[in-house]
């Protein structure tokens, strides 16, 4: 599980559509499994206002985008920074959801990354918890998110909740990507 390069994405949206709604900030961390190696993060201009409702939950406003990349400008920055590596995500369905949406929009390319969920790895390793919210992890794990809803603060709380997993997927002896990938997946009551 050590030398694989992980890297923990997470973005935050005008909305929940992937077809209506813009990306407004994309974070990621290149993460080894045992520390950071790197980061990158970017405001995104939508091309159209962040309604009232979203500024007041991630406090991303429409003059912090004005002068931010649009979303065709800051994909290949996030691309090259991607790779081929695993992206990790909490709720990956929606990060990988959004960001696909935008590459074959924008770059006419579609990821093949593999994608791990927290979400899904929740599901499997900490079944009792009522919610796999993050916020409801970290508050289990006693992890604080200084910065929640905003892609950086939600990112660095899904590194510390993955150093998590990954010390509970070792001991079920799940160590190498493949192992970990067809876990997320299995029905929850062979995972007990």
């Amino acid at each position: 599980m050590q030398n694989k390069k992980y890297i923990i994405v997470d973005i935050e949206t005008t909305g929940l559509s992937k077809e209506s709604s813009r990306i407004t900030e994309i974070a990621a961390v290149s993460f080894d499994g045992e520390k950071i190696l790197d980061t990158f993060q970017t405001l995104v201009n939508p091309g159209k206002p962040i309604p009232a409702f979203i500024t007041h939950l991630t406090g991303i406003s429409n003059e912090m985008v004005k002068d931010a990349p649009t979303i065709d400008k800051a994909l290949p920055d996030f691309l090259e920074f991607l790779q081929d590596h695993i992206m990790v995500a909490h709720n990956a369905t929606f990060d990988h959801w959004f960001l696909n949406h935008n590459w074959l929009l924008h770059l006419d390319i579609s990821i093949e990354n593999p994608i791990l969920c927290t979400r899904k790895l929740a599901n499997r390793l900490v079944p009792e918890l009522p919610s796999k919210r993050l916020g409801m992890l970290c508050e289990h794990f006693n992890i604080t998110n200084q910065e929640a809803h905003r892609a950086m603060g939600d990112v660095m709380a899904t590194v510390k909740v993955f150093e998590r997993f990954l010390m509970l997927l070792k001991e079920k002896w799940i160590e190498n990507k493949e192992q970990m990938l067809q876990f997320q997946n299995f029905a929850l009551h062979k995972c007990l």
